[in-house]
């Protein structure tokens, strides 16, 4: 299992909801944080938080709709001069549900895809080479379990579109050490999941991390987080390495 301590995470979403449990439990396992929002006072409380767990971190801020702003975010981040080795796309937007369904109009795809997709493959491709010139990283892109679900289709349909470019990406890093997978928090109480979700945010830990700290060289995979509810890190981990292949075959 891979040792957290020291190694430095960025966040992005973590103001609230999952990306904040997320934060806390990172600064648990000894992790440095880059904590992204759309403004500073949004990440203040946790900022505080994580510190006073003995960790160093930093507040950086973007629109993830606003892909200057996200190019701008990550030259800040560069400005900090400390290595990235692990990389939580956890921020997401659920734009509308479109009970008219047939009248979905293009907006909702044109933002849905800028948050859900390119924003988080613009932070893949600025840290993978990075990455690999260290030997060493680890993304989690935050996908979703919707189906069959028309009346949410520009959210669905890019988070299909971050599901295909992770696994294609992640072809090309298999047996490396640097590991890009899939999680999920699953259906949670969140400001996205709504109130009448069926799992409390905690259910996600440690699910929602574990693809950090495995350490066997496989990547694309799907780690849904309610696999592992309940677990410690270190059970969640060992069942992800048995029990989840990647998907490219022998």
């Amino acid at each position: 299992m891979v040792n957290g301590k020291g190694r430095w995470a960025l966040i992005t979403g973590a103001s609230r909801g999952i990306g904040y449990l997320t934060a806390v439990f990172m600064a648990q396992q000894g992790c440095n944080l880059i904590l992204h929002s759309r403004t500073l006072e949004g990440t203040a409380k946790v900022k505080a938080e994580v510190e006073a767990l003995g960790v160093s971190a930093y507040s950086v801020v973007a629109e993830l709709n606003d892909l200057a702003a996200v190019e701008k975010m990550l030259a800040d981040i560069d400005a900090l001069n400390v290595p990235v080795d692990i990389v939580l796309n956890n921020a997401g937007l659920q734009i509308a549900y479109r009970t008219d369904y047939l009248s979905t109009p293009k907006e909702d795809y044109l933002v849905s895809f800028n948050v859900n997709t390119i924003a988080p493959m613009m932070i893949c491709y600025h840290f993978l080479p990075k990455m690999q010139q260290r030997g060493f990283g680890r993304i989690l892109n935050t996908t979703s379990g919707i189906n069959l679900d028309p009346q949410q289709a520009g959210y669905s349909a890019s988070k299909a579109a971050l599901d295909k470019v992770t696994i294609d990406l992640g072809m090309k890093y298999e047996g490396t050490d640097v590991l890009i997978n899939l999680t999920d928090p699953g259906w949670c109480r969140t400001d996205l999941g709504g109130q009448h979700a069926p799992n409390a945010p905690e259910s996600a830990i440690p699910g929602i991390v574990v693809g950090a700290f495995v350490d066997d060289r496989k990547c694309g995979r799907f780690l849904g987080a309610q696999n592992f509810a309940g677990m410690t890190l270190e059970d969640a981990v060992a069942k992800a390495e048995r029990e989840f292949d990647s998907p490219y075959g022998k």
